[in-house]
């Protein structure tokens, strides 16, 4: 028996490869052809790395050429992977922002969103400028932290391009997906969706010149952190934690994210949040509800600096809930705590600008760069 060449190219003309709108063998998907006998060579050529679409891909040239062509072929599929040099969100720095810091937890519910907005009211304070980019797409919480909930982004020409003004309060300027949905409506998108909104946050935004531009992350290590690290070279990351065994699990494999091969960004320190309680009428009294200096232990065994640690105080949940910062109340313990992480902040940053070369957005084009990929 010996099979056809132009008879196997017409049967692969009748499947695509998932996500393109063109046959394989019309997209160019179907690089070569080749026959000898009842054996059959198929040069496949893929532009996304992503296993799940290679294997369909494979399975259907297979399925295919038995089924319409011969049930006696004998099959090999060489696949070659020609990704894009550069991920769908850009990659450039932003003119004007001289440090770009993430504000990132492992987990949810540890105040992550918290810590982010007293820090930028603190280096405010301090006299930098400052900038937040809500980048917790499906969780949004800097509008109502700042109590700019019911504010709407302008739009400014600058060098005949139209740009977002972010919303600025309390001398912070903000832009969160939260501005451009209703606080009830659930933002439900795939990563690629989220992606393109968050880069639109960031490069169609004019922010001007910033000392500091914070981005709250998402909790975890998922598609949002990978979008925003390929997009933005970060200075450094800030990991928020609670003292907790559970908490500090994840904070671990927060800390392993950025400090792997392939993302490779600076971590400029653990905050411990919730740290401990201690009642408005036993001022001198600390109760460990959560556990005692697990995030501080955490960070010494990582070889990573501890930021410091932030109390159970009811006014801090009060101020965010009425979009008022805590670090605002002067004369405060609260103040005075916010006041001493923010230095830690940004001595951290100085050291890590002193020493360490300026990060690149990471570029991540072949399976190298997941986890569960083989070596």
């Amino acid at each position: 028996m010996k099979l056809d060449k132009k008879e196997i190219l017409k049967a692969l003309e009748t499947i695509t490869v998932a996500g393109e709108g063109k046959n394989m063998v019309e997209s160019g998907a179907i690089a070569n052809v080749v026959t000898f006998g009842d054996e059959v060579v198929v040069d496949l050529v893929l532009h996304v790395p992503a296993l799940h679409i290679r294997k369909r891909a494979e399975d259907d040239i297979k399925k295919t050429i038995l089924e319409l062509v011969s049930p006696e072929a004998k099959i090999k599929i060489n696949v070659k992977i020609e990704a894009p040099e550069k991920s769908e969100v850009t990659e450039k720095a932003i003119p004007g922002i001289k440090n770009i810091v993430a504000v990132a937890s492992g987990k949810g519910g540890v105040g992550k969103s918290t810590v982010t907005a007293n820090l930028a009211v603190s280096l405010a304070k301090m006299g930098f400028s400052v900038g937040i980019l809500d980048a917790d797409v499906y969780g949004p919480s800097m509008p109502i932290m700042f109590d700019v909930e019911s504010a709407k982004p302008l739009s400014v020409t600058i060098d005949g391009k139209s740009k977002m003004k972010p919303i600025e309060s309390y001398d912070v300027k903000i832009l969160s997906i939260g501005f451009f949905t209703s606080p009830s409506q659930a933002v439900i998108w795939r990563g690629p969706m989220a992606g393109k909104a968050l880069n639109q946050m960031i490069f169609d935004a004019e922010w001007g010149e910033l000392d500091f531009l914070l981005v709250d992350l998402p909790p975890g290590t998922g598609d949002i952190h990978l979008s925003i690290m390929q997009s933005l070279p970060i200075t450094g990351a800030v990991v928020v934690s609670t003292p907790q065994a559970v908490a500090l699990s994840d904070t671990r494999k927060g800390v392993s994210m950025f400090l792997s091969e392939a993302i490779n960004i600076p971590v400029l320190g653990i905050i411990e949040n919730m740290a401990y309680f201690t009642p408005e009428e036993l001022p001198n009294n600390k109760y460990y509800i959560f556990g005692k200096e697990g995030a501080k232990n955490l960070a010494e065994d990582l070889q990573v600096p501890f930021l410091g640690e932030v109390p159970i105080v009811q006014s801090i949940r009060e101020a965010g809930d009425f979009g008022r910062p805590a670090a605002m109340q002067t004369g405060t313990i609260t103040e005075t705590v916010f006041e001493n992480i923010t230095r830690n902040v940004v001595q951290e940053v100085v050291n890590r600008n002193k020493n360490l070369p300026a990060t690149e957005a990471i570029k991540i084009t072949t399976m190298a760069g997941c986890g569960t990929a083989k070596k």
